[in-house]
């Protein structure tokens, strides 16, 4: 499962860039925390109960770059045993989007089960991919972009009523050997009902509109003999101008989970610089 890529829908872009966006808010530096809760599972994948929580925190300025910090740690019952996963997630996007580091440390039952450590940088050609761990390598990917230039472009696009484009994102998860292609699909612009279940952690956002967005990933690599593009998995989210995400719906296909946030801290936004 590639739980490294739900980071992606909440990097926050660098203001300096965000800026070309005309009337766009400021995006906010915040700790968000979301509740996990199964949301449908096949028999095939045997799963009959999850639970846990999702942390993600977003720091920095245009003039020193962008770092997250996210934790997903869940509880998986099969009909034969229950296990516990945690995934830390630290990944660091400079002010240009041109270089990108990241590490995930994996747990299952407490016990340390796989490390990924690299950094990227987008050159003429591609982009360079250089790994300490698992082990050491280096090779080169097709050109694409980090999650910070993803994000401003789905909320580029959004702010403009666009509602389909396909893109590309390398975000370091799972082997940080491939470039996934996206396909978005982005809603009108909505306000939250006077109902909304997660209008009591919205803190001053309460009132805000939102847009809701579906984003399928592909491993076009991994094309069935058919021919058929088949999605590896999709993520729906309601997505605020200011970068905050939250009503998540994550789709693996043979199984769904829900999160739901349930706290949100807005940072002080850090003061403006010359670059």
């Amino acid at each position: 499962m590639r739980f490294a890529r739900l980071a992606t829908i909440a990097v926050l872009a660098p203001t300096c860039l965000w800026a070309v966006q005309a009337g766009a808010l400021p995006l906010a530096p915040h700790r968000a925390v979301y509740d996990l809760a199964l949301d449908k599972a096949s028999d095939r994948s045997g799963i009959t109960g999850l639970s846990g929580r999702m942390v993600y925190e977003f720091n920095g300025s245009a003039c020193e770059g962008y770092t997250v910090k996210f934790r997903f740690v869940t509880r998986i019952d099969t009909r034969d045993m229950s296990r516990l996963t945690d995934q830390q997630t630290t990944t660091f996007e400079d002010g240009d989007g041109k270089s990108f580091s990241f590490v995930t440390r994996s747990f299952v039952d407490s016990n340390p089960d796989r490390e990924v450590k690299g950094a990227a940088a987008i050159d003429d050609g591609g982009v360079v991919v250089s790994l300490d761990k698992p082990k050491k390598a280096t090779f080169e990917l097709e050109k694409t972009q980090f999650p910070t230039q993803h994000l401003v472009e789905l909320i580029g696009k959004a702010s403009k009523g666009e509602t389909f484009y396909e893109t590309s994102l390398f975000d370091g998860s799972e082997d940080a050997d491939r470039v996934m292609t996206t396909t978005v699909i982005i809603g009108k612009e909505e306000a939250p009902a006077q109902a909304d279940p997660e209008k009591a952690a919205l803190d001053g956002l309460s009132a805000d509109p939102f847009w809701p967005v579906d984003i399928a990933y592909f491993d076009l690599s991994e094309a069935d003999a058919s021919g058929e593009e088949l999605p590896e998995y999709r993520i729906s989210f309601k997505l605020h101008e200011n970068g905050v995400t939250r009503d998540l719906v994550m789709d693996y296909g043979d199984f769904s989970m829900t999160g739901k946030l349930v706290d949100l801290s807005l940072f002080e936004a850090p003061k403006d610089c010359n670059r």
